[in-house]
């Protein structure tokens, strides 16, 4: 039986050698070539990036042959890339689309296929479902080309896409303040495309960075995926504690997400990184304009909209969603519970390296720790937020788990009313305090996550058991 190909709210991943081969990738990147030729696309190039996974360079060149045997020019990175700089390079290069080879925040037996438009963003979820249904049920509809031939007629082309990213960055941010501010920087490259990047950045003043876990190393020792959250960064908290680092920055596997820790070896969680980076463009740069966020992350974004005079502009998880939002309000910010967020003047794309230069200007400009900062957002919010998340496995079929939540639909959830349900994306219940409590279902993986965010940090644990309740998980 042929394997089928579903893209989630990313893009495609499997397991290695189970359903992601060389003959699956192929097939794959005939549906995307077969989209792309569709809309006009012949003769224009494709830039192919991939990151430090098991084979991913070489799934990478499987993926510039069929591309090439289609018609379509490549351009494909001279190694292991981010994901943000790959964005960039579409809008450098004036290509019309990218693959990137990279499974992201997997555990290390995944790999996959992400795709990206003329904008170097997401393509939407009704582009996503036309590559899908364009991918060929055997390798028969397949179109295949040597590399060799197609490198030697000048079809595949080999580049380095890192000087037109770091120029570019240096027009979002001035990095010298940063290089001359003596600050220690432990940075966590989470054995992947982020190594090296912040040493590069930030050489050649009084600040220090120290970097960490930057060799490759598919099976991601000290970690169980390379995430940027807790259980997995635990040991980089160790290291800046021991260090006496002023921060920890940390980039997950395709250095498009960003994890922060404080001075005092804590770990900030993703909404309140989100918001600090609001607050940052808003109160420190002065900037304007919307702000997008998905369902899931912090209202934090909304309440500043308010204070600012902004739109917010909420949508359903994923950057399929988020992009589309982002060009279509020209958005000064957009970003997501996972960590990733994107900035007005480079690419619609979740950016980890640009998001923390951005905390460590932050802290510049103010002279102020992280610790401190987080009390500058929470006095110009009314409070502090709190957030958790559970994820769990699921049996069974989701149409029928989704069942389940809409009988259960609770009147309270831990001992808070709920005002409204939103059904965006997921289950999200609304709570009397301006909280909330959310229930979906990963794109990706058999996986339901529950998550809020509340006021009341000692109802975190139970608005989450209640969330898993509602499901019928106990």
């Amino acid at each position: 039986m042929t394997y089928k190909i579903k893209f989630g709210t990313d893009g495609w991943r499997g397991v290695i050698a189970e359903d992601y081969t060389f003959d699956n990738v192929r097939r794959c990147t005939q549906g995307f070539a077969t989209y792309l030729l569709e809309n006009g696309r012949l003769g224009q190039w494709v830039v192919v990036g991939h990151d430090k996974r098991f084979d991913s360079e070489f799934f990478a060149a499987a993926v510039a042959e069929v591309l090439a045997a289609n018609g379509l020019k490549v351009y494909l990175t001279d190694g292991a890339t981010p994901t943000p700089v790959i964005a960039f390079s579409v809008l450098d290069k004036r290509a019309c689309a990218a693959v990137n080879i990279t499974a992201s925040h997997n555990p290390p037996t995944d790999n996959g296929f992400k795709v990206r438009n003329e904008t170097g963003g997401a393509i939407d979820p009704q582009g996503l479902l036309s590559i899908e249904a364009a991918i060929p049920v055997s390798m028969d509809g397949v179109k295949l080309v040597a590399y060799a031939a197609a490198e030697a007629a000048g079809n595949i082309v080999k580049f380095d896409p890192a000087p037109a990213y770091i120029q570019n960055l240096k027009k979002l941010i001035d990095l010298q303040p940063i290089k001359d501010a003596g600050l220690t920087i432990l940075v966590d490259a989470m054995w992947g495309n982020g190594a090296g990047w912040f040493p590069r950045l930030l050489a050649g003043g009084r600040t220090r960075v120290i970097e960490i876990h930057n060799e490759r190393n598919p099976s991601f020792p000290e970690m169980k995926r390379p995430e940027p959250i807790q259980p997995n960064i635990d040991p980089a908290l160790k290291a800046t504690l021991e260090n006496r680092a002023d921060v920890l920055i940390v980039t997950d596997g395709d250095a498009d997400r960003l994890g922060v820790g404080d001075e005092k070896g804590g770990f900030i969680n993703q909404l309140r990184v989100y918001g600090l980076l609001a607050y940052y463009l808003l109160e420190i740069r002065g900037q304007r304009g919307a702000m997008v966020k998905t369902i899931s992350t912090t209202t934090m974004l909304n309440k500043l909209g308010q204070i600012y005079d902004v739109p917010v502009y909420e949508t359903g998880v994923g950057f399929k969603f988020v992009a589309p939002k982002m060009l279509e309000t020209d958005a000064l910010i957009g970003g997501e519970e996972s960590g990733g967020y994107a900035f007005r003047g480079n690419v619609p794309e979740r950016d980890g390296i640009l998001a923390g230069l951005y905390i460590l200007d932050m802290m510049v400009r103010t002279g102020k720790k992280p610790t401190e900062l987080l009390g500058l957002l929470f006095d110009k919010v009314g409070g502090e937020y709190f957030y958790g998340r559970i994820d769990s496995p699921f049996s069974g079929d989701r149409k029928d788990r989704e069942a389940t939540i809409l009988s259960a639909r609770p009147a309270t959830i831990a001992g808070l009313k709920v005002v409204e349900l939103v059904t965006l994306d997921g289950f999200q219940f609304k709570l009397e305090d301006g909280g909330w409590m959310l229930i979906r279902f990963s794109g990706t993986e058999p996986i339901m996550r529950v998550y809020c965010e509340t006021m009341h940090k000692e109802k975190v644990a139970a608005i989450l058991q209640d969330g898993l309740k509602a499901a019928g998980i106990k």
